[in-house]
């Protein structure tokens, strides 16, 4: 008896110390950011980001200002385009047919790049945005964009139609991150200077009510926000180096560290939809770090 005793016991403390080492160290390879690109290969406007659909990362202002860079799987990083003369980049998606949409802000723009041939058009504009920031997207390829007017601490929410029509939804504080929901019934948006993510009602005609305050911080700002497939959020907080992953009702369900201490975006990409990718600006780089659900635009490449 003596003997199966301790053979049962030793049994069981080998599997416990198994499945102890492989779930351990499965779980270490989550949320644990590394560097991706060299340092300086952007400069400090670096944003966007995008994953398109043969996997590669792209990014606004590789090198120089006015440029669109790419970023392959292993972190080799090269220029993609040219925006027009006087264009900046911000933030960056794309639509079901593979085209590439990016915030022209400078120019007061939404630009569309043919992927195929790098033909780069107007497909929105409007003089009174104070600067087109971060962008979202729905299911029927409507476009949310983020205006914030830094000087004045304010900012709007604009609607881009199908036609490049826009429509100003909401004026606030200083919007910043927007997104979509995964089953495209709510539009969340953030305020860098206020600290706060709201959370909009989204109906079939792309227009938004009840808003609501999801989550408020007490301390730096925010920038980029993304949904993994969960409807869980995933937002930078610029000047304090995490990314914090709220719940869809804005509960804090963890903060992950980032190596620089300036994030600016955030996207997901990966074979699995898996990894995120994360915008530094005062290293001039891309990080990643693996995640637990696959993000709602790499599902929506998929759909494609």
């Amino acid at each position: 008896m003596v003997f199966q005793k301790n053979t049962i016991n030793g049994i069981f403390c080998f599997l416990a110390l198994f499945f102890t080492s492989f779930f351990g160290a499965n779980a270490q390879e989550l949320f644990n950011s590394k560097v991706l690109t060299p340092e300086k290969s952007f400069p400090s406007g670096v944003e966007g980001p995008a994953v398109g659909s043969n996997g590669t990362v792209y990014a606004v202002n590789f090198a120089k200002p006015g440029t669109i860079g790419q970023v392959t799987a292993d972190g080799t990083a090269s220029l993609f385009v040219e925006l027009p003369s006087g264009s900046v980049g911000n933030g960056i998606r794309f639509d079901s047919k593979g085209n590439m949409l990016i915030a022209d802000y400078t120019k007061h723009n939404i630009l569309k790049i043919n992927m195929l041939t790098k033909e780069i058009t107007v497909f929105a504009h409007n003089p009174k945005m104070s600067q087109p920031n971060d962008i979202a997207i729905d299911n029927k390829d409507r476009l949310f964009a983020s205006d914030p007017n830094w000087k004045a601490g304010t900012g709007r929410i604009w609607r881009v139609d199908l036609d490049g029509k826009t429509t100003m939804l909401d004026s606030m504080g200083t919007t910043n991150g927007i997104e979509v929901s995964p089953d495209n019934k709510y539009l969340y948006v953030n305020e860098s200077v206020q600290r706060k993510v709201w959370k909009y009602d989204l109906n079939e005609k792309g227009e938004v009510s009840n808003k609501r305050l999801i989550h408020e911080f007490p301390d730096f700002g925010m920038d980029g926000m993304r949904c993994d497939i969960d409807g869980n959020l995933y937002i930078t907080r610029h000047g304090k180096g995490t990314v914090v992953k709220l719940s869809p009702e804005g509960k804090l369900i963890r903060e992950i560290n980032t190596l620089g201490k300036l994030p600016s975006n955030i996207a997901f990409g990966g074979k699995d939809g898996k990894t995120a990718y994360i915008t530094l600006q005062d290293k001039g780089y891309l990080e990643s770090f693996r995640v637990d659900k696959p993000g709602r635009e790499w599902q929506m490449l998929k759909k494609k």
